[in-house]
């Protein structure tokens, strides 16, 4: 299995999928724990939610799962939030503090991790960021995620429906911020914070340059928003997530409506 999937489009608009895959390869699945197998901390169903929203936008999909290697955390495996439980490039813990493997994976695993899944991931994602700038003046990286609203080890209390990241305000221009807060916060029923517990990841912080014409959002949605349960076997709610849907629909079209205004005169 290829271990990113390309959808090239017209659009200013870049959706990123780092952790909607559930590919494990054989050699890595037989050490992980029984327990890990249910692949519990997986994005689920984001590829589904967001399918079709803005026809014209660009999709780059990792199809292999974060328990293999998280894409979206730094190469050299940089803590994303200091004095915050979290986890790491190939985590050795599941979100709940439980041990994912029968034997943690060495240094030569993690390299050949790496150099296989990681960087194929972002050579994918680098060059369309690259062919939509060349293309528009301009990018928008919009990158899509999910979790489960309850997860004590990693924060108190419920997440909010819209979980907005732009590393406090320096991954995009303020005004694609604020018009993706200002939507999220208008939509009837659904909570939102502005960057909360989740500020966006090494993708959101690394490709972030709104000077250069690069701009990024993360969107972490609590998945009790568009699953049926968060619990196994984590069924899409197709009642559910249509309302959601139209909103999200909204945030890209008009982050593709804004995207002219951002380029840098000739």
């Amino acid at each position: 299995m290829t271990p990113v999937e390309v959808t090239q489009g017209d659009s200013p608009v870049i959706l990123a999928l780092p952790h909607t895959g559930t590919h494990v390869p054989e050699n890595i699945r037989i050490d992980l724990q029984p327990e890990a197998l249910s692949l519990r901390d997986t994005d689920w169903h984001i590829h589904t939610l967001y399918d079709g929203l803005l026809p014209g936008a660009t999709k780059v999909r990792a199809t292999f799962h974060r328990y293999v290697i998280d894409a979206n955390r730094s190469p050299s495996d940089d803590n994303l939030y200091p004095g915050q439980n979290t986890t790491g490039l190939v985590p050795l813990t599941d979100f709940d503090g439980r041990p994912l493997w029968t034997k943690d994976p060495g240094e030569d695993s993690v390299q050949a991790r790496l150099a296989e899944y990681h960087q194929a991931y972002h050579d994918a994602l680098r060059a369309e960021i690259r062919r939509v700038k060349a293309l528009h003046g301009v990018a928008i990286l919009y990158d899509c995620h999910s979790i489960r609203s309850h997860i004590p080890h990693l924060f108190e209390g419920t997440l909010p429906d819209f979980n907005i990241g732009t590393n406090d305000g320096h991954s995009c221009n303020e005004i694609l911020q604020d018009t993706v807060h200002r939507i999220c916060n208008a939509a009837p029923g659904y909570s939102t914070v502005l960057n909360g517990r989740f500020k966006g990841g090494w993708t959101t912080r690394h490709y972030g340059r709104p000077e250069s014409g690069v701009h990024v959002i993360q969107m972490e949605l609590a998945q009790s928003t568009h699953l049926v349960s968060e619990a196994a076997p984590f069924i899409y709610d197709p009642e559910k997530a249509e309302p959601l849907r139209g909103h999200l629909a909204r945030i890209l079209e008009t982050l593709e409506t804004l995207a002219p205004s951002l380029r840098k005169p000739a």
